[in-house]
Parts: C-alpha cells; structure tokens; sequence
C-alpha cells in the first residue's frame, strides 16, 4: 500500500474549489473560453470537467467498490460531457463544482472508510482491477492536475508576449491537451 491517507485526501479535495473559483472568478470570456488549438480544453471547459468528474466518476466508484468489490464494472467516464453543455455564467459553474464537492465529501465521510478499506478492489473499464486507494489517490492527483493545467492554459495567453522570460517559465510550452 502507497502514502494514501484518507484525511490527506478530503483535506485537499476540499481546496480545490476555492483555488479554481480564485483562478476564475471575474476573469473576461476571452482568458476563461481560449484553449491552445484543437484537443485542447479552455480553463472553463476545464472546471466543468472536475465538476462532471464529482458528479459522476469518484464517489460513485468508490461506491462500487465497497458495495460490490469487483462484481460490478465502473462506467466508463465520459471526459468530454461538459463540452456539450449549454454554457453558464462562470460564477455559476463554480458554485454548482463548490456544492456538488462539498456533498461528495460529506457522502465519502458518511461511508466510514478506514486503512482497511484501501485495498479493497473494483474493475475498471479500462485498467481492470483497481484498489480504493488508488481510485482516491487518483482522485486527488486529477484535481492537482487539473489546477496546474487551469493556470498553464490561462499563462498560455501570454505566451507570445514575455519574450526572452519564456525561457524560464516552461508551463509557456506546455498544451493543456483534452484529457
């Protein structure tokens, strides 16, 4: 078993609307929609994906696992959903991540994980079996990313413009690819 520890988790889980709703909030259309070209996703596509992810990805496996170990399959996850969803306020989106988080947080707390429970495993649709603990460090990770590739998209409208500082600031080479 790795470094997991379920309060690091939720400790860090429970950041993450607060620092995307920094990054975001009263920004202009132009900085939340641009994207670096195609397979890539803006900043704002990029929040709806965290807040599909809550929706419909961790909890829901981590669910399975404890109800049904490997008997029952995930669904697989659709990455892209939000790119098909009418577009909305940002502000909003965020509160609709910010609750839908703090419910996913309330409802992990609520199933009484332990150490014990970590190995515990379910199927993945594409990886196969895969345990609690790395659906949970996953979790974390996919928030972490995410972030990082918000602000690395948001430094891209930049790029063209620091001239010689590029060569110091490496997320100006970096493409925020759909993923």
């Amino acid at each position: 078993m790795g470094h997991m520890r379920i309060s690091d988790a939720t400790t860090l889980l429970a950041r993450t609307p607060t620092t995307v709703s920094a990054l975001l909030l009263d920004l202009p259309d132009e900085w939340l929609h641009r994207d670096d070209g195609p397979d890539t996703w803006s900043a704002y596509a990029i929040a709806g994906h965290l807040l599909h992810g809550d929706e419909t990805n961790w909890l829901p496996r981590i669910r399975l696992i404890m109800e049904h170990g490997t008997d029952r399959p995930f669904e697989p996850f659709n990455r892209v959903a939000m790119l098909s969803w009418d577009r909305e306020p940002v502000a909003d989106l965020l509160d609709r991540f910010r609750s839908v988080r703090s419910r996913s947080l309330e409802d992990l707390d609520a199933l009484g994980l332990t150490p014990s429970d970590l190995p515990r495993s379910g199927t993945h649709p594409e990886f196969g079996t895969v345990t609690l603990s790395q659906v949970l460090s996953a979790w974390v990770a996919h928030d972490l990313t995410h972030t990082a590739q918000i602000a690395e998209v948001l430094a891209g409208r930049h790029r063209d413009d620091v001239g010689p500082y590029r060569r110091y600031m490496p997320a100006l080479d970096r493409f925020a690819p759909a993923e």
